[in-house]
């Protein structure tokens, strides 16, 4: 990118996190640094184009989108994961969410919620300014557009989990316009969420390539599979069980890693199991998922982290002896890993995160960890999951078995439909820890209750815990607006 296009993503992304319009929380203000006719003057070739929706993409690299707050909201929050590193450092309020005593003054959910919309509109500034590009090439605009749309969706889906219904902001709202003001205080019903949702990503569909038509430069970018597979996860997040099957059916060309450590090593980045991942670059400023690594890394004697969000012995005792993601999941002391270093027997903590494992930049910040978030191997669970609940359930074992024999614990000992859904229900824990699902898995299948009093007698409040706080500074902004979550 040259400088031209620096300065220009730098007034865009001002814009995005730091200037005032109608609500200073929710950061959604329009870029005011420049003319308009100025910016789109800038932007209008294939370069500028693309440098719109690679600033939606930067967003999942920073600090407050993908790293602290969101390890302890899906991770430390759940019976995974445990606070961690040492009994004296709370990490700002991890031992809350650990304990479950959070309130909507805890801050990790103000940068959950922030640093969504701060990203949600970066893709409303792509989508304005895109259709304006007359000189940039009309396949290439159409594509980005999908790409923003999917990343849309993507962020709506996060903050639908967590908070239930929430503002849906879908265009970069104009100062002074009492509309947009409105839109950007007021919560849309959680149905009017995946309402919406579910369009951006019908729209994203008919925009998106397949992956294969990525070059090198490109990987990592959202493709049609990747729309497809989270549809099908909006729809089991809902209960859509058919809609859910036939998006499943139409996520083709990808096929499960033969050796699951080979999933989470540098070199197994956008492999064929990947369905969409966030890309970081360890070593260049800027490009790294800020410390996501340093914060789950092994503490103390041998160790090069934080030591947050330790696996719980829960979780370990979870996997059988024989099953190989246990010790793919999980490093524990006295362990030699993939790369030959040591884990001494002296660490602070019993386990660390193996997937959050970065070899090349073990003692810096910066990491090469690419954050996986959709596989192929999570496909195969929601289609049988989805299969089972429709009745289908001996047509559903094979997709089940599937991911069962990958981990090494053969085929499921079950057949009726009840266990076979308990069977899936703990392949995705066992399957997808660490890969911020847990918690809302927990929620969606009504196991919250049960699987908090058994790790360490934690007290889920059912009615209330279904969802997080809103943070309070944005109930205050909203004046009346916005009601507050129940039992907060």
């Amino acid at each position: 990118m040259n400088k031209k296009y620096i300065i220009a993503a730098a007034f865009l992304i001002l814009g995005a996190v730091n200037q005032s319009c109608s609500n200073d929380f929710i950061d959604v203000s329009p870029t005011e640094k420049i003319p308009e006719s100025a910016l789109v003057e800038i932007y209008n070739n294939n370069e500028g184009a693309n440098s719109l929706v690679t600033s939606i993409y930067a967003k999942f690299l920073d600090w407050n989108m993908s790293t602290f707050a969101w390890i302890g909201v899906t991770s430390i929050v759940s019976d995974d994961a445990d606070k961690g590193s040492s009994s004296s450092d709370s990490g700002s309020d991890k031992d809350i969410l650990d304990a479950l005593n959070f309130t909507p003054a805890t801050p990790s959910f103000k940068e959950l919620f922030a640093s969504n919309y701060q990203g949600i509109n970066r893709c409303n500034q792509a989508l304005k300014y895109l259709p304006q590009l007359d000189k940039a090439d009309p396949e290439l605009r159409k594509r980005l557009a999908g790409e923003a749309k999917f990343l849309r969706a993507f962020m709506y889906f996060t903050l639908v989990r967590s908070f239930g219904g929430v503002p849906l902001v879908d265009h970069v709202p104009v100062t002074g316009v009492e509309a947009d003001k409105l839109m950007t205080l007021t919560r849309k019903s959680k149905a009017e969420v995946y309402a919406f949702i579910e369009q951006d990503l019908k729209d994203a569909i008919a925009s998106l390539p397949d992956r294969s038509t990525y070059g090198a430069t490109d990987k990592g970018r959202a493709s049609v599979g990747a729309a497809h597979a989270l549809l099908a996860k909006v729809y089991l997040y809902q209960k859509k069980w058919q809609l859910a099957l036939d998006e499943c059916n139409l996520v083709t060309g990808y096929s499960l890693t033969t050796n699951f450590q080979d999933i989470y090593k540098v070199s197994g980045e956008n492999n064929d199991e990947s369905i969409f991942e966030i890309n970081g670059t360890g070593g260049t400023a800027g490009r790294a998922i800020q410390q996501y690594s340093q914060v789950q890394g092994a503490r103390g004697t041998t160790g090069w982290g934080w030591g947050f969000a330790t696996p719980t012995q829960g979780l370990y005792d979870a996997y059988s002896a024989t099953d190989t993601r246990r010790d793919v999941t999980i490093i524990h002391r006295d362990m030699t890993l993939y790369d030959g270093y040591y884990v001494g027997p002296n660490t602070e903590n019993k386990f660390y995160n193996y997937k959050a494992y970065s070899s090349n930049y073990r003692d810096q910040a910066s990491t090469d960890v690419n954050i996986r978030y959709l596989r192929y191997a999570e496909v195969l669970l929601i289609k049988a999951e989805a299969m089972n609940e429709l009745g289908q359930t001996s047509a559903a074992i094979p997709f089940l078995n599937q991911v069962r024999n990958r981990a090494n614990i053969g085929n499921t000992p079950v057949s009726s439909q009840a266990d076979v859904r308990a069977d899936i229900w703990k392949q995705r824990r066992l399957e997808l820890a660490f890969e911020h699902d847990r918690w809302f898995d927990l929620v969606r299948t009504g196991q919250a209750q049960a699987a908090m009093a058994a790790d360490g007698g934690k007290v889920f409040k059912v009615g209330t815990h279904e969802v997080f706080p809103l943070p309070q500074d944005f109930i205050m902004e909203a004046g009346g607006l916005s009601a507050q979550n129940p039992g907060y």
